[in-house]
């Protein structure tokens, strides 16, 4: 499958909204968190579309800075429609957000992923990354269970 890699702005919500029902996101983006994810400093998204214009995948990231860290990537998310899998798309979003992080003077980019997920892990690695030894353990906080749009 041919594919395209196009970094969205702040004018290209309509794209971003157009991805809805092409299994990419977990569930399909709405107007108000995308205009405000592609408005927001620092946040980063590369969509991938098909040969036909579809969506096919994308890559989200946020630039964060810290006193003692210097300026990092953070891969917040990957999708590729399950049809488009195998095909070097994920593999190529992370290197299009690599060089994205790189662009905007980044000192490294991380992710993290399940320790099950060995199709991330494998993307993940095959496009430049490294496994951190031991692994790290992720603890959440949930603020809320309503997921919907202009709950804050």
């Amino acid at each position: 499958m041919d594919f395209r890699l196009r970094e969205l702005g702040p004018d290209d919500e309509h794209l971003l909204l157009a991805c809805a029902g092409a299994d990419v996101f977990d569930a399909d983006p709405t107007p108000e968190w995308s205009r405000r994810f592609l408005t927001s400093p620092g946040h980063h998204l590369v969509l991938a579309t098909g040969d036909d214009g579809a969506p096919v995948g994308f890559v989200s990231g946020v630039t964060m800075t810290h006193p003692d860290k210097g300026t990092e990537m953070f891969l917040y998310e990957l999708g590729v429609a399950e049809r488009a899998r195998r095909q070097g798309i994920g593999h190529a979003l992370v290197e299009r957000l690599a060089d994205v992080a790189r662009r905007e003077g980044c000192v490294g980019m991380w992710v993290l992923t399940d320790t099950d997920n060995d199709a991330a892990q494998r993307t993940y690695v095959g496009a430049g990354g490294s496994v951190e030894d031991p692994p790290a353990l992720m603890i959440t906080w949930t603020f809320s269970e309503d997921p919907t749009p202009g709950h804050r």
